[in-house]
């Protein structure tokens, strides 16, 4: 990572229809907001809250049991807009690359800007990370968050589907990523005890 340069790591939790049919005008809207700032290798802000739904404010019993989340945490939650304002403060003049892990993230966040009518928060580059795993690793199909990390014998951190916890497990990822990238474009040399085999060689010259 450039010393000079910040990443963002985030995800967001929306809300989702109780069946296959949607209701009039449906749309995802966020409810849990999690996003860590990074900065010269190092984790200088957490930031993770609920966020009050505010065209569908009632959760469908499907959205409680798959988060495990329930309406009165979203109830006290703050407000989209007043999110989007401590967002941009976070990213307000410093250059700044936005890592997701997949594009629904930065979808869902377009689409609830514009109903909300606000300005999308991002000017900065955008990096969907699940794309540079599946590019680096050669996989055909897309890997889910947690099922990447495992791949690396690691676990995510704290609970799967909570905001703050797959942000961070993005940005564990991200690391273990950039270290192959770097290990792969600056081989070690061999020694010369790697390229031949000492004790085959000691073998002949003791016959």
């Amino acid at each position: 990572m450039e010393s000079s340069h910040q990443y963002l790591f985030i995800d967001f939790e929306f809300t989702m229809p109780e069946g296959k049919s949607l209701p009039k005008g449906f749309f995802p809207e966020i409810i849990e907001a999690g996003y860590v700032v990074v900065s010269a290798n190092k984790i200088i802000k957490k930031y993770s809250s609920y966020i009050k739904p505010t065209f569908f404010p009632s959760l469908t019993n499907r959205c409680k049991k798959f988060l495990q989340i329930s309406q009165e945490q979203v109830d006290l939650g703050i407000t989209f807009p007043d999110f989007i304002q401590l967002l941009q403060q976070d990213v307000f003049e410093n250059r700044t690359t936005v890592v997701t892990w997949g594009n629904m993230d930065m979808k869902v966040l377009r689409q609830n800007c514009h109903k909300h009518r606000l300005p999308f928060p991002f000017q900065h580059k955008e990096l969907d990370l699940s794309m540079e795993y599946k590019k680096f690793f050669g996989d055909r199909n897309q890997t889910g968050l947690w099922k990447a990390v495992e791949a690396y014998g690691k676990k995510g951190t704290g609970k799967h589907h909570r905001a703050l916890d797959d942000a961070l497990t993005t940005y564990k990822i991200f690391q273990l990523v950039e270290k192959d990238k770097q290990y792969l474009a600056k081989p070690k040399p061999t020694t010369i005890g790697e390229r031949v085999d000492l004790s085959k060689l000691l073998g002949k010259l003791a016959t």
